[in-house]
């Protein structure tokens, strides 16, 4: 049985959030303060995290951030009553594979849990490769010529995606729904700060170009860029 684990402080959501998981066939464990959420996640012993952005004793952006430092990918749907852009934004790069504002349908939230789940064990154990670049799916790690690259959960997606897709253009619509899983907010400069860390941790002095914008379209990973 899928184990969720579930760090939320009020007992109110924490048992909705429950009830919906157990009748879809997954257990939980619940932690009610950020501090005992974050032990908890650190075993990685859990497929999907859901947590709440506001927590009395450590900030779910925190905990997010802590287990990204920490190499640990179990799946996180941060639940947020803070909906601006901002803060969306924010949650996402914080660490968080997905974001959902209070008020939730407790169908959605279960929705996106399986999808997280899905998509996490759909990653296989294959080892991508383009030119001098290789991404291990199974020890998450990143090479390029032989360097070790130290690449953030959401880092290793997005290099997933253009791994998969080398040569290809890929629009910011694209990217989004593969890497977050739901649909592109025109509002959100999300995607471009993820490319440009990535290209930078790809692209260091005396290495060629692999990561190019193709002005007016979206991305490509290839061997030489557009005109």
């Amino acid at each position: 049985m899928p184990e969720i684990l579930i760090i939320e402080d009020d007992d109110a959501t924490a048992e909705e959030i429950a009830r919906e998981l157990h009748g879809r066939g997954y257990g939980t464990h619940r932690a009610d303060r950020g501090a005992a959420g974050l032990q908890l996640a650190l075993t990685g012993a859990y497929q999907a995290i859901t947590l709440d952005r506001m927590l009395p004793d450590m900030d779910g952006l925190a905990i997010a951030e802590a287990l990204a430092a920490r190499g640990v990918e179990t799946p996180i749907l941060m639940i947020s009553a803070l909906d601006d852009v901002d803060e969306r934004v924010r949650g996402l790069r914080a660490g968080g594979d997905d974001y959902l504002p209070k008020p939730f349908a407790l169908e959605e939230m279960a929705a996106r849990v399986e999808v997280l789940i899905r998509r996490r064990g759909d990653r296989g154990g294959r080892v991508l490769r383009y030119a001098d670049l290789e991404l291990d799916l199974l020890a998450h790690q990143a090479r390029r010529g032989g360097r070790e690259i130290r690449l953030f959960p959401k880092e290793i997606r997005l290099l997933e995606f253009f791994l998969r897709n080398p040569e290809q253009i890929l629009t910011r619509t694209m990217i989004f729904q593969a890497v977050w899983g739901y649909g592109f907010d025109p509002g959100t400069n999300l995607i471009d700060v993820h490319v440009r860390g990535l290209r930078q941790k790809l692209d260091t002095p005396g290495a060629a170009p692999l990561l190019h914008t193709v002005r007016g379209a979206g991305y490509r990973l290839g061997s030489a860029q557009d005109a």
